[in-house]
């Protein structure tokens, strides 16, 4: 796949009623060691697949077939592409849906644990009890923000979060601490709706903080937030807030690979595609 092809990605996307934008096919084909691949027949995309890779790190993504083109083996030969292109990373994963989840299977990947799409309309006067310590982030913070991003994620995503920063700061805060970055939040734009994430923080109650100082500068959007089914007490604060869970997915890694980084301290992904 190429920058001119990216229209045919997009419009892939927006008959499966995905939320990607221009955006974000583009940094998968502008990141080093990264691309997208694409299947075309008659002269029509029919299916995308894409990697990225964040040093050791190997993340697959935009596996999507066309419907009228599914069981065929086109999903098959994306994936066998995706794979072998980050066959030498250390650690490969992704995130399946239930759709998705055998065919990765066939190619060793194996479950690690649960995660819930959940989906709000903000009303800003249901966060404002809980925003206390979170402030905007600027500039200035970025750099702090990834050593903490590098030890939590597990692998170095400076490249990702600086173009999110430039993309949605006003989904970028901050709580620090003392001792340094106690947690961090950004988002992004979406075709259908925005994102939020990743959030990463020490506890829960950092976690709401930073939500709740963001959300009560973005009232009436419509927000997604993929979650970690790792804390059953942020779970639960999320739906007292007004988020609903639409759909379940799960996180995968090539057999004997070990996740890295901290899962229990990212209470929101970036998107199943960007890990």
């Amino acid at each position: 796949m190429t920058l001119r092809d990216i229209p045919a990605g997009m419009g892939l996307c927006t008959s499966a009623g995905w939320n990607q934008l221009e955006e974000d096919w583009r940094f998968f084909l502008d990141s080093p060691g990264s691309g997208a691949f694409l299947v075309q027949m008659d002269g029509r995309t029919v299916g995308t697949s894409a990697v990225v890779r964040y040093g050791g790190f190997a993340w697959i993504a935009m596996m999507l077939v066309d419907p009228a083109h599914r069981r065929g083996g086109i999903g098959a030969r994306l994936f066998e592409k995706a794979l072998d292109t980050v066959n030498d990373a250390p650690c490969i994963g992704l995130d399946a849906t239930a759709l998705g989840e055998p065919l990765y299977r066939r190619y060793g990947l194996v479950n690690d644990y649960s995660l819930v799409r959940t989906k709000a309309t903000v009303e800003a006067a249901r966060f404002l009890p809980f925003a206390d310590r979170a402030r905007p982030m600027d500039a200035a913070d970025l750099p702090a923000v990834f050593a903490r991003d590098r030890a939590v994620f597990g692998a170095d995503r400076a490249a990702l979060l600086s173009s999110l920063f430039a993309r949605a700061p006003e989904c970028a805060w901050i709580v620090a601490g003392d001792n340094g970055v106690r947690g961090y939040t950004f988002g992004r734009p979406g075709r259908v709706f925005h994102q939020l994430g990743p959030v990463v923080a020490d506890d829960a109650n950092t976690a709401r903080e930073l939500v709740a100082g963001c959300f009560t500068c973005l009232d009436g959007r419509l927000f997604a937030l993929d979650a970690p089914q790792l804390d059953a007490v942020w779970l639960a604060w999320l739906e007292f807030v007004g988020f609903a869970v639409e759909r379940p997915f799960v996180r995968m890694f090539r057999s004997g690979h070990t996740h890295p980084g901290e899962p229990a301290r990212q209470y929101a992904i970036t998107g199943p595609e960007f890990a």
